[in-house]
């Protein structure tokens, strides 16, 4: 046989592996069997390694299987099986592992599940309303209204969220302008809905009436400002 014919495959492995494990189950296990049980008849010109009745000893059983197999099969019989035995060990840790991971895995889901329904079962706790988003909800609630004062009431009280949010954000001044000066596009997106918005509010604050103001440019100068808020999360 050349080299070529001696190199192992995928193929001849399996054909290996198969033929390995019939010779395990159907002539190793059985004559192992009897002769633990000291069942059946020996081989020829072999006595009984141990009373009828009485199953033999493991280190009976070796020396009954030193006896009784060919000189040239017992070393590949005894290296088989160690070969099974370590093979078989492995594959029932893993399987060991596989099982308690799977309980563990069950137990966490079922935990998961109980706490989901326990939470479920209480009732929801009231919302932590900031005191932005109240002051908010009442400068939509003036916007949409039908009195005029609201609505000038609602910019105004609008303008000072902002400058609050300003001062936030780090921007010193005097006066809204000089904050606002300060801001860098970058880092503020809107700042030109700000100057628009604080403008418009400027004009009500100093001419009042001589300003006419509707309800349809009351909420777009509120919808100014909501932008500004939202942009920094200053209202939910």
């Amino acid at each position: 046989m050349n080299g070529a014919d001696q190199t192992p495959t995928l193929a001849s492995g399996f054909g290996w592996v198969f033929q390995f494990l019939g010779d395990i189950a159907f002539q190793w296990i059985p004559a192992t069997v009897i002769t633990l049980g000291n069942t059946g008849n020996p081989p020829e010109g072999v006595a009984y390694v141990a009373a009828p009745g009485n199953p033999a000893t493991v280190q009976e059983a070796t020396n009954y299987l030193h006896v009784a197999s060919d000189p040239s099969i017992y070393p590949t019989l005894i290296y088989d099986w160690r070969v099974f035995t370590a093979l078989s060990l492995f594959i029932s840790l893993l399987l060991g592992a596989l099982v308690v991971y799977c309980v563990i895995r069950i137990l966490q889901i079922r935990r998961h599940e109980h706490s989901k329904w326990d939470a479920a079962q209480e009732p929801p706790a009231p919302r932590d309303v900031s005191r932005n988003v109240m002051r908010w909800r009442r400068i939509v609630e003036e916007a949409g209204s039908e009195t005029e004062q609201n609505w000038r009431l609602a910019i105004l009280e609008a303008d000072i969220m902002l400058g609050e949010l300003l001062d936030s954000l780090g921007y010193k001044g005097e006066t809204m302008a000089d904050k606002m000066r300060q801001v860098e596009r970058a880092n503020f997106n809107t700042i030109d809905l700000a100057w628009e918005a604080h403008r418009a509010r400027n004009q009500i604050a100093h001419q009042g009436r001589d300003v006419p103001l509707d309800s349809r440019e009351a909420r777009r100068i509120i919808s100014l400002y909501e932008k500004i808020f939202r942009e920094f999360r200053f209202i939910e």
